[in-house]
């Protein structure tokens, strides 16, 4: 169950579910690891490292049962996983200097609605 848990694995890969999961196979699966894993379960030595794996499967639970939070998560796990290994294509490869390939101009501000208010 450690490898499972560990903290390069997705939440879904923590509760040893696929991602088409529905409600109730969440709910089975954050049950079915807390009988085995629950640091009142588990035997005395065994219970520092059980309550680290209780917590991570308790997050996982947490997240992915709550519609909003696990849209938020499959959002952010898409882009992860399609992010480029790179972020210079081949044509961008050539002489230029580097200032030249920023995707950024610098001249950019953040707006929140403080600003967007006309007073």
């Amino acid at each position: 169950m450690a490898a499972a848990a560990s903290s390069s694995s997705s939440l879904y890969d923590v509760l040893g579910i696929p991602v088409s999961a529905d409600g109730n196979e969440i709910k089975a699966a954050y049950r079915r690891l807390a009988r085995t894993c629950h640091p009142d379960v588990v035997a005395t030595n065994q219970k520092e490292m059980s309550a680290n794996e209780f917590i991570k499967i308790h997050a996982a639970y947490s997240t992915l049962s709550d519609p909003h939070k696990r849209a938020n998560y499959d959002r952010a796990l898409f882009v992860v996983r399609k992010r480029p290994v790179s972020s210079f294509s081949s044509s961008s490869l050539s002489s230029e200097p580097m200032g030249s390939m920023s995707r950024f101009s610098g001249n950019f501000t953040t707006r929140n609605w403080e600003t967007d208010q006309c007073w």
